[in-house]
């Protein structure tokens, strides 16, 4: 009988050595992809790491499939992941979410490469990450329906859709707001590793797992939602600049005509 950890550590194998390839062309300057958003947690070399990744894939989409079809499929796989850890297939959760978070990249990606980028997409994207992470953690409080942890998986959703809507509410102030050690990107990483260490392991074990992944997720996400909340609300009660006073024109002074002047020829103006 196959043992279940051998394709995980197999994956992992092969992650490792494509991340030591990577290593090889950056620093000899092979390997520099563009476009290439991050944060504090994933920096530009490991974001530049998954891109590099991705790339091949990125490749084939562009110009042949619409972003928004990519932003479907990946909320739909955010179904599915909620679908597969509510009845306990952590595996297939944690394969399921990690696939949702690289098409939730592409997407955007897509969209920036293509000249595809609109106000509806960039909506659609939005609310679908939303929705999407209301079914993950949906399927996980129904696997925890009955333990203790279940109100660690309310806390993690109750930070993630904190963290969103503050950045949302903050922008729509026109403040700019992305710090956090919790964003969206760390939030998806931490719960699909946790979710497939608790698939190699026996049912209790399991439990107690998957409740620390939501416990510290739902810690970090309240604390960078506070944490924004503090910054932006920081930046609207600044006192606004003084406009400096643009100084008024010097008046036109008139031009003297002398008494004799003939009236009806104009003056030579020198």
């Amino acid at each position: 009988m196959l043992n279940p950890l051998l394709p995980p550590l197999a994956l992992l194998a092969a992650f490792l050595a494509a991340f030591a390839v990577y290593c090889v062309l950056r620093a000899t300057g092979k390997a520099q992809p563009q476009a290439v958003k991050h944060d504090r947690v994933f920096g530009p070399f490991l974001a530049g790491f998954l891109i590099w990744l991705i790339g091949p894939l990125e490749r084939q989409l562009i110009g042949r499939v619409s972003p928004n079809a990519v932003t479907v499929v990946s909320l739909v796989m955010c179904a599915a992941t909620g679908a597969a850890a509510g009845v306990g297939a952590l595996g297939a959760a944690a394969w399921l979410y990690a696939i949702a978070g690289i098409l939730d990249i592409l997407d955007g990606r897509i969209a920036r490469l293509g000249n595809k980028q609109t106000a509806a997409g960039a909506l659609l994207d939005s609310v679908a990450d939303r929705w999407g992470e209301l079914f993950v953690f949906a399927g996980y409080t129904w696997f925890l329906r009955e333990s203790p942890w279940l109100l660690a998986v309310l806390g993690a959703f109750g930070g993630s859709v904190m963290v969103s809507y503050t950045r949302a509410r903050a922008e729509g102030l026109g403040v700019a707001l992305s710090t956090g050690i919790m964003q969206r990107a760390e939030r998806i990483v931490l719960v699909a590793v946790g979710t497939l260490a608790a698939a190699a392991v026996d049912a209790a074990t399991a439990e107690w797992i998957i409740g620390i992944t939501m416990a510290t997720t739902g810690l970090l996400s309240v604390g960078t939602a506070l944490s924004r909340w503090h910054t932006a609300y920081r930046m609207l009660t600044q006192p606004a600049l003084p406009v400096a006073e643009t100084p008024a024109p010097a008046p036109v002074r008139p031009i003297p005509i002398p008494a004799t002047a003939d009236l009806r020829r104009p003056v030579e103006q020198h």
